[in-house]
């Protein structure tokens, strides 16, 4: 994929306000995604559990089969209909008697091209600030995702996921200029820490990093940061909102990624005879 005249790609994200109602939820996120489409955008990101609150008293609710389920069924269709790659944000399923918080990839055909179960489970607990433990419903994935288009390698992360650095590293050493992580960070860490961890994986990797975040619902029993963004190889954001429903633009050069690696190139001068970071 590298070499000048490379294809740029417009991304919107979508910050969709998740209520209680699953099929309202579904159905307002095709409509935003039949916005985005409409205005020129090749590659649709919804932001993680689209189609449920989040928490753990909720995942077991709303979960479903993928492909099978309704919003696996819908966002096909979508994609189809406005022959466009969605990026499915992140939905809880339901596979025999687990449950996974999983992202699906669907191609214009409205076909699966990858489907990536979370990595690590948001288990913390920062004392008189916010206690939450995914582990007490979910099941970690154990897979790497990445997902060829047109455009560039991309590469699958879930939320917190965006914390550990070798998992970025992995898929940037396997050809990745795109990583995609919907999160939905809370009222504690997002302010800290969202912008930051975006801009310091596109930094180390020398990539893009896109994050789509659920708005903000004050009145949830978890409250999201929101501020979905958009972040450049060199560091830079590209493109943000606030905390309210909306969606994010940013056209993507990739003759950036392959000019800031020709620029400074640390991967021919990682020192892997000190360390290595292991293949999956």
């Amino acid at each position: 994929m590298a070499g000048a005249g490379r294809k740029g790609l417009k991304l919107a994200l979508i910050q969709l306000a998740v209520g209680s109602d699953k099929a309202v939820n579904i159905r307002r996120a095709c409509e935003f995604i039949s916005q985005a489409a409409k205005a020129g955008a090749q590659l649709v990101a919804l932001p993680e559990c689209f189609n449920s609150p989040y928490g753990t008293q909720y995942f077991q609710q709303y979960a479903e089969p993928v492909p099978d389920g309704d919003s696996s069924v819908a966002l096909a269709t979508a994609a189809k209909q406005h022959n466009i790659y969605i990026h499915g944000g992140s939905v809880p399923e339901r596979d025999g008697d687990k449950l996974y918080n999983t992202s699906v990839f669907y191609g214009p055909d409205g076909s699966i091209l990858g489907k990536y179960r979370k990595m690590h489970l948001f288990d913390i607990d920062i004392p008189g600030k916010i206690q939450f433990k995914e582990s007490e419903t979910l099941s970690p994935g154990n897979g790497v995702t990445i997902i060829e288009t047109p455009w560039c390698k991309v590469g699958l992360g879930i939320c917190y996921d965006l914390r550990f650095f070798e998992l970025a590293a992995l898929m940037a050493r396997k050809g990745v200029d795109l990583l995609l992580y919907p999160g939905a960070f809370n009222m504690t860490t997002g302010p800290k820490h969202w912008e930051l961890l975006q801009r310091a994986r596109a930094v180390d990797n020398q990539c893009f990093v896109a994050c789509a975040s659920p708005a903000r619902d004050e009145t949830a029993t978890y409250v999201a940061w929101g501020h979905s963004t958009v972040v450049d190889p060199w560091g830079a954001v590209l493109a943000k909102t606030d905390e309210k429903e909306g969606i994010v633009y940013a056209d993507l050069d990739f003759n950036a990624v392959d000019n800031v690696r020709a620029s400074i190139p640390t991967r021919q001068q990682k020192r892997h005879d000190v360390y290595k970071l292991e293949d999956a």
